[in-house]
């Protein structure tokens, strides 16, 4: 019987041996596509007027480096007619201002002047809560084992609100997202949530926040339930195409990606006790 049994553990493991093969996958690669990341946050306290719009475009799948888009011309005016322009310095695809002026419910337009071609998009600075206290508690989770953070902050009064949080967890490469609306705490206290197994006292957690509109809240919502555990593994393929609010005002179907959003931005350290 035992020899029985260590011949078909050999034999299961010539079978999983024999199918490591390496699959030579030849993929499609569409047109490079413009790849806008504007993003204007005027963080509290702060004066603001140094702002940056990193441009790029899109590649094979396998490629390893992302191409930068260069010699583009990039600049936001304000509803008065100012405009803030924004200089390629130093590294290739990233525009800066260094005279920006945020003004909280003021509307700006981003145009960008790329291959002859122009991509336009407006949107409002939108004005963003403070966080009012943070509560940690030290048995959450199932096994009772996770450290949970609760950030809180009161909902801004009579209207509907939308907001982007960000956590940056010192054992993670890359931060957690997430978006936030209104629609059952209008006009009352709400919270940010967040919890770990990892967290040790002394540990400081940073916490972001933006006031953002429903559009970009519907925008993230789709992007961060595609980037999410309900993929079907590495050669998974988006379910579509999630487009931003940058339009093309020179070839309508040569869309780019992205999006241009403003916002009064919040951030807040905690160390855990």
């Amino acid at each position: 019987m035992k020899n029985i049994f260590y011949l078909v553990a050999f034999l299961l493991m010539g079978i999983f041996t024999s199918c490591e093969e390496v699959i030579d996958v030849n993929l499609k690669t569409a047109e490079p596509r413009l790849v806008v990341e504007a993003t204007i946050n005027w963080i509290k306290n702060t004066p603001g007027n140094i702002q940056a719009i990193r441009l790029s475009t899109t590649t094979g799948y396998f490629d390893t480096e992302i191409p930068p888009v260069t010699n583009a011309g990039v600049q936001i005016t304000n509803s008065s007619g100012t405009v803030f322009t924004f200089a390629e310095i130093d590294q290739p695809g990233l525009y800066i201002c260094s005279n920006f002026v945020p003004v909280l419910g003021e509307t700006y337009t981003l145009t960008i002047e790329y291959q002859g071609e122009i991509y336009t998009s407006t949107e409002r600075l939108l004005a963003t809560p403070t966080v009012t206290r943070v509560e940690q508690r030290n048995d959450a989770g199932v096994l009772g084992e996770d450290i949970e953070l609760k950030f809180f902050f009161n909902d801004i009064p009579n209207e509907t609100n939308f907001y982007f949080l960000g956590i940056f967890d010192p054992y993670k490469v890359i931060p957690e997202y997430g978006v936030l609306e209104d629609r059952f705490f209008q006009n009352n206290e709400m919270f940010g949530l967040y919890f770990s197994d990892q967290f040790k006292p002394t540990d400081t957690v940073t916490y972001t926040m933006s006031g953002v509109s429903q559009q970009y809240f519907n925008y993230m919502n789709i992007l961060l339930a595609q980037a999410g555990t309900t993929s079907a593994g590495p050669f998974s393929t988006p379910t579509s195409t999630v487009r931003g609010n940058i339009v093309n005002q020179t070839n309508f179907s040569n869309f780019a990606l992205g999006y241009f959003r403003l916002g009064e931005t919040e951030v807040k350290e905690y160390i855990i006790e």
